[in-house]
């Protein structure tokens, strides 16, 4: 009771100290103005591309938040999570068949074949393949791992580029001598970006 009290006393003080200050509605428009200039101006500020490397390599994402683009943590992590699933299941099919081809090979009549309408050579090339799958999804981790560092990287390198609305090219024709002798007409045209 004493805090809901204690809350409403805080309110009803701010309330007169701006009643107080006549804070008017020019004023608020100077401050959205203000806010707006300031964003502009972090806009403008790039991110250093060493710090978003090392943030990403240390934890995939992080470079990408420091960049300012936290919409692509979801999609990094959701590729990671796709491939821990795919890992786990072709490791499971591997270890199946390789226990498989250890169960034909040892030929035990008190332990029933797993697969009994695959000779030697057909659960030998299952246990390649699945062996195949498991490796290549390690080669994949590896893949988006480093693309999650680049990715960062380029994303610190563009974040000073300007995209502005005002990007325009100039082109003005410009008088240029030609020999050591004297002054040769010519027409040449200039490029301002």
């Amino acid at each position: 009771m004493a805090i809901v009290y204690f809350s409403k006393t805080i309110a009803v003080f701010v309330l007169l100290l701006l009643l107080h200050h006549g804070v008017s509605g020019q004023e608020i428009i100077d401050l959205d103005t203000a806010a707006q200039e300031s964003e502009i101006i972090l806009n403008k500020n790039p991110k250093n591309p060493r710090t978003a490397v090392i943030l990403s390599a240390i934890l995939p994402g992080a470079g990408q938040i420091y960049n300012e683009k936290p919409w692509k943590v979801p999609l990094l992590y959701g590729g990671i999570a796709t491939n821990l699933y795919f890992l786990d299941f072709n490791n499971r099919r591997y270890q199946l068949f390789k226990r498989a081809l250890e169960v034909f090979r040892e030929d035990d009549p008190n332990v029933p074949n797993m697969f009994p309408y695959l000779n030697e050579a057909g659960l030998i090339r299952n246990v390649d393949y699945w062996r195949r799958n498991r490796d290549g999804v390690y080669l994949l981790f590896g893949a988006i791992y480093v693309l999650n560092i680049i990715d960062a990287l380029v994303d610190a390198h563009l974040s000073g580029f300007d995209v502005s609305d005002d990007l325009t090219m100039n082109i003005e024709p410009a008088l240029e001598t030609m020999s050591a002798r004297g002054k040769t007409i010519g027409l040449s045209f200039k490029l301002k970006f």
